[in-house]
């Protein structure tokens, strides 16, 4: 679909010989900003001692990436179809590596704060870019179906080989090579993205208080949703964040039906199966998210895992999403996106349901391993026909927009399910034990084995409650799929290639 504001500065298609060079580019690029949503987790107490950081500065040194991340997504998605996608993108990853660099530096908590602040910001600026540069750079059918599989695989992978990579460096070189990591790798992608293709350019200018209020909305909403993990829901503040996220983005929707180039057309959202794939991705987030948050407390405290023993247990999950990322770019290409993503949900559900029956008893290879794997077989069954029915069928003017609000959805998903499962986690320990967390602190302090084994066995309690509830919104992701997701299977002549979803 081409359109009049397009500007003809589209770059000749990557040569064959470069798309795998291209595709390695781009997917290094994803798996980078996703994991630095994890890695610093695995490495977090060693930051509280090094540096003295208070408990409510240390949940800011995960928090904060994902307000700039999250918040900032459709802009640096609009940025990118305004001024070019590769320019942006390298934008992107430079400001990235630059944070990096500086997180690794950090010498105080507000240093690194803001450090993992810019790195948000670079990384909202790459990640939409990145998934718009894939419809730029590689031809349609099996080329672009492959490269979206990769792309799926790395937004499900890249939180888990964030932990794995976390533990690893943490135990073995330092905290600061979590974020020391992602210089070379930034490089080496900026070196790299000479063979990708421009694509078109938007003719416009940005529409500015579309801008401002749309951004200031969503940083609004994300900051209330993680206040509220922390603080409660019916507290002050967090109701006034939510107040003024829900005005901001009121105000958003009305300017994008007044002006003549809005900065999210609303347009993107008429068509049902892209609408349901967005939804369906925000649940996906919300699940998935929260599932790694728990499952690393739970063998950590529970089961007394180590940082590394911690993310070397996720590699069964990697390898299950790899796998079957790599069917789907097959599979999307001869059914219909609702007869892969329901039972890819089902199967998430099941494995999460699995993980919900947990105990403090429980093995690694009889219990978590085999639900793991169960869990990410389902996720990476759903990735590839959501990420595809997100951007399917939108034209060169809106891709940057469009991958946007997909990460978007993702993002904000996230946010939302591992704040509101968190408060449940907690309620639900703290009935079977009065201050579960601090009981299991307190027993570990003293050497109290009858103290600590109440503590494990209430937090357990905790954690699996909120994994019960992760499988809870891989269902209702299955009833947004069967409710909006009607696209049919993709015509015998373009076998090689995912039916286009046209919006008229």
């Amino acid at each position: 679909m081409s359109s009049p504001t397009a500007t003809s500065t589209a770059a000749p298609p990557a040569p064959g010989r470069h798309l795998g060079l291209a595709l390695v580019v781009i997917a290094s690029a994803q798996l980078m900003v996703v994991l630095d949503g994890t890695i610093t987790n695995i490495a977090l107490p060693s930051l509280k001692e090094d540096l003295d950081i208070s408990a409510s500065g240390l949940a800011w040194v995960v928090n904060s990436y994902v307000l700039a991340f999250g918040g900032l997504l459709l802009l640096g998605g609009k940025t990118g179809d305004l001024f070019g996608r590769r320019k942006v993108f390298r934008i992107g990853i430079a400001v990235f590596t630059l944070a990096s660099l500086l997180g690794g530096f950090a010498t105080s908590s507000e240093l690194l704060i803001a450090a993992r602040v810019l790195q948000g910001v670079g990384a909202a600026v790459a990640a939409p870019t990145a998934l718009s540069l894939i419809a730029t750079t590689f031809p349609e059918g099996a080329p672009r179906n492959k490269a979206m599989g990769v792309y799926a695989a790395m937004s499900g992978v890249g939180a888990t080989v964030g932990l794995l990579l976390g533990g690893l460096l943490t135990e073995y070189l330092d905290w600061r090579w979590v974020f020391f990591v992602n210089v070379p790798i930034g490089l080496a992608v900026l070196f790299g993205t000479k063979v990708l293709a421009e694509g078109e350019r938007v003719r416009g200018r940005l529409d500015v208080p579309g801008a401002v209020t749309g951004t200031a909305g969503l940083v609004s909403l994300v900051y209330a949703i993680t206040r509220g993990g922390e603080h409660g829901w019916t507290e002050g503040g967090t109701l006034a964040f939510f107040g003024t996220a829900a005005v901001l983005l009121v105000v958003f929707v009305v300017l994008q039906t007044k002006v003549s180039a809005p900065m999210l057309p609303l347009r993107l959202l008429a068509d049902r199966n892209r609408a349901g794939s967005y939804a369906t991705m925000l649940f996906i987030g919300a699940g998935m998210f929260a599932m790694f948050y728990f499952l690393s407390l739970f063998m950590q405290q529970v089961l007394g895992y180590n940082a590394m023993r911690t993310g070397l247990a996720y590699i069964p999950f990697s390898i299950g999403m790899g796998m079957a990322t790599g069917m789907g770019s097959k599979l999307v290409a001869k059914f219909a996106p609702r007869a892969l993503t329901v039972p890819g949900l089902v199967l998430a559900a099941a494995g999460m349901l699995w993980l919900g029956s947990l105990t403090p008893d429980s093995s690694y290879w009889a219990h978590l391993m085999p639900a793991m794997f169960i869990t990410a077989v389902g996720l990476g069954t759903s990735f590839l026909p959501v990420t595809l029915g997100a951007v399917s069928g939108v034209g060169h003017e809106d891709a940057g927009i469009a991958s946007a609000l997909l990460n978007t959805a993702q993002q904000i998903g996230g946010a939302i399910g591992l704040a509101v499962l968190a408060t449940v986690s907690t309620a639900k320990a703290d009935d079977t034990l009065a201050h579960a967390d601090g009981a299991y602190y307190q027993a570990l302090a003293t050497g109290d084995t009858s103290l600590l084994a109440r503590a494990a066995s209430a937090l357990t309690e905790g954690y699996t409650a909120a994994l019960v509830g992760s499988a809870v919104l891989m269902i209702a992701g299955i009833v947004v799929v069967g409710l909006a997701v009607n696209a049919k299977r993709p015509e015998p002549g373009t076998a090689d290639g995912p039916a286009p979803v046209h919006m008229g």
